[in-house]
């Protein structure tokens, strides 16, 4: 546990990437692994990840992330996208993988698949766009930590147009919209921020034990 504190101490949001350096693949496998392990609400995953690598493509995701050299430096672009709105079909299509992961029979789910259902499937269409947001930080977390414990460099991204984002990379035909973007890499020397010492809150003003 010391060295994964040591690893959240050493990571922090890196402003300028070598772009003369990349990700290892079987690296890369190992955090995107950590991101498809992530926890979401009841399972579901209600996002889909793009790894970008492509160099017109992120060249145009550059002009509309208000320039942030991140985007084309990194050695790695991941976008989460959420889904926008979902049916009962997110539920059944997580249900159909329980059963065939754990080897049991698709009957035997149908009263936790009825509770999901009852719980998400006629909330507002903004509400689900908002939750299944929110579960995209979740993998966010996780992928930060992964990468801090690799010593890879990441910059958790929010600076960007999300309605050109999701035309650039046709999120919207897809039922997807662009929440956040990690771009994962080895930092530059010339990088200043790598010597800033971290600013987080006190324990005292953090925690309330109760």
């Amino acid at each position: 546990m010391n060295d994964y504190i040591k690893s959240l101490e050493w990571r922090y949001a890196t402003k300028k990437f070598d772009s003369t350096q990349n990700i290892s693949q079987n690296d890369l496998e190992l955090l995107l692994e950590a991101t498809r392990l992530s926890a979401s609400s009841f399972g579901l995953q209600p996002y889909h990840v793009f790894v970008i690598t492509d160099a017109e493509i992120r060249k145009s995701l550059k002009e509309v992330s208000w320039g942030q050299s991140q985007i084309t430096d990194a050695s790695h672009l991941i976008v989460f996208a959420n889904k926008k709105n979902f049916g009962p079909e997110l539920i059944d299509n997580y249900l159909s993988d329980v059963s065939e992961v754990r080897e049991v029979p698709l009957d035997g789910l149908k009263g936790y698949g009825d509770f999901m259902k009852s719980k998400l499937v006629d909330l507002p269409a903004d509400v689900k766009e908002n939750w299944t947001a929110k579960q995209t930080y979740i993998a966010l977390g996780n992928l930060l930590s992964a990468a801090g414990a690799m010593e890879v460099d990441a910059c958790p991204m929010e600076g960007f147009e999300v309605e050109d984002y999701d035309s650039i990379l046709g999120l919207d035909a897809k039922g997807l919209t662009t929440a956040v973007v990690v771009a994962l890499g080895y930092r530059s020397k010339d990088d200043e921020t790598q010597h800033y010492k971290k600013v987080r809150k006190t324990k005292e003003s953090l925690f309330t034990h109760i």
